[in-house]
């Protein structure tokens, strides 16, 4: 974790599902899936975007990148090529599963830039704009670089054909000795990602596709991500239900919570012991009241190294979810449940200006 966000950590990300998206209806099918515009991206953007099913529930949620004019990769947390493949019909699109043969490495934190930049050949790394995709080499391996990734930070993430990702995994960390290089895990990029204000499938909202019940499935209104809605684009899959939606509102959205901290120190101090709190973000949803009444859940929460905070994101009624409101947190402290003060916050909690910055490769 101080790695992301203090140095340089490498994060071996090849476990997403990823597709490639080629021939003269690549786009058309992109903008048929997609809930963002997708003739607005141009060749070397990469975008962030959910998808969903007819009756506008989240399905997943991933990157697209658009390589070439009619050349996309898209990357999904779950298996994806069948709903691709069956939206595809009569079009001029050809899907490959390109999750095996593709390894992704993800470089994240203040020292990757200038790391890179020690490593690339054919590429210019300070040039690389925020969530833009470019074509190197690192060790003679020929490699496509996104400035994109999971945290929260200054980042990227490299994309390398599988069979030779271990010779720049092992170029990364050998040159990455100067740069105070780590391997993290998933236990780091969990507490970074709610930091961030980054949703996981499963945890903070589930595929409609795997959901047993309604209250599982959530549009992308509820999910925070209205902006990446243009319900005004061409025809895209839910687009009716969506904007049924957003002329009634939605009941409930994600948002950040702010746990108030010194109420969580004096219920272990009335107990005789020190507050304890995991180094590890919890995923098991607890309840959220306003008023006595329960309004929500929480459903990632973690103590904020960098931010001094406990933090989580909660999906709460939509009344409830202005910044500020004050709710209550469900804790439980040597098996006797509390509840604690807390207050709804924007997310993200942690948004570095070098995240999105032109990098210093000064000293």
């Amino acid at each position: 974790y101080n790695a992301i966000r203090n140095a340089a950590a490498l994060i071996d990300i090849s476990p997403l599902f990823k597709y490639r998206l080629t021939g003269a209806d690549a786009t058309r099918l992109v903008d048929r899936i997609i809930t963002r515009d997708a003739r607005k991206v141009s060749v070397g953007q990469v975008v962030y975007t959910p998808w969903c099913d007819e009756r506008g529930k989240v399905i997943d949620d991933g990157t697209v990148s658009r390589l070439e004019e009619n050349t996309y990769r898209w990357t999904a947390a779950d298996p994806s090529l069948r709903w691709f493949t069956q939206n595809a019909a009569g079009m001029d699109v050809d899907i490959e599963d390109i999750s095996e043969t593709v390894a992704a490495l993800a470089l994240q934190g203040p020292t990757s830039a200038r790391l890179l930049k020690t490593m690339v050949q054919g590429a210019e790394i300070e040039e690389l704009k925020y969530f833009r995709v470019t074509r190197g080499k690192i060790a003679g391996v020929p490699i496509e670089i996104s400035r994109t990734g999971y945290t929260g930070d200054l980042g990227y993430e490299i994309w390398v054909p599988s069979e030779q990702a271990l010779t720049v995994w092992d170029a990364l960390v050998k040159a990455g000795q100067a740069f105070d290089i780590h391997p993290a895990g998933m236990l780091a990029l969990d507490v970074s990602r709610i930091e961030a204000g980054l949703l996981l499938i499963d945890v903070d909202f589930h595929s409609s596709k795997k959901a047993l019940i309604d209250e599982q499935r959530y549009s992308p209104f509820e999910m925070g991500l209205g902006r990446l809605v243009s319900l005004d684009k061409n025809r895209f899959v839910g687009q009716a239900a969506l904007i049924a939606e957003q002329k009634r509102g939605h009941a409930r959205e994600i948002v950040g919570l702010e746990i108030d901290w010194p109420e969580v120190e004096a219920l272990y101090e009335a107990v005789g012991l020190p507050p304890a709190v995991s180094p590890i973000a919890s995923r098991v949803a607890v309840p959220v009241f306003k008023d006595g009444t329960q309004v929500g859940k929480a459903t990632s929460s973690t103590w904020s190294p960098t931010l001094k905070k406990m933090i989580a994101l909660a999906t709460i009624k939509h009344e409830n979810s202005i910044p500020g409101t004050k709710v209550q947190f469900e804790i439980t402290v040597e098996a006797v449940r509390h509840r604690v003060a807390a207050r709804v916050a924007k997310t993200p909690f942690f948004n570095p200006k070098r995240k999105t910055a032109t990098p210093t490769f000064g000293g």
